[in-house]
């Protein structure tokens, strides 16, 4: 169980809010990198419908990333 605490920048320097963001972005691109190995793994062994499953997983985490340093950028920007 995840517990929250009450940092508000005193700690970081960056607020909760927007530090959740700046990780999330930075999972998603991890999770795409990642997800890269993955494709090459499944089809080396001929498995092509395990590479499309992680061709969309991909697909999305570098969705996920986009949007969120598009809203980062607004956030920062203001």
């Amino acid at each position: 169980m995840v517990t929250a605490h009450p940092e508000t920048g005193e700690v970081t320097g960056t607020k909760d809010k927007d530090y959740n963001l700046i990780w999330y972005v930075e999972q998603c691109l991890s999770n795409a990198l990642r997800l890269e190995v993955y494709i090459a793994d499944a089809e080396r062994a001929g498995d092509e419908r395990l590479a499309d499953l992680f061709r969309r997983a991909q697909s999305d985490s570098r969705k996920g990333a986009q949007q969120g340093k598009e809203l980062l950028a607004q956030r920062i920007g203001s």
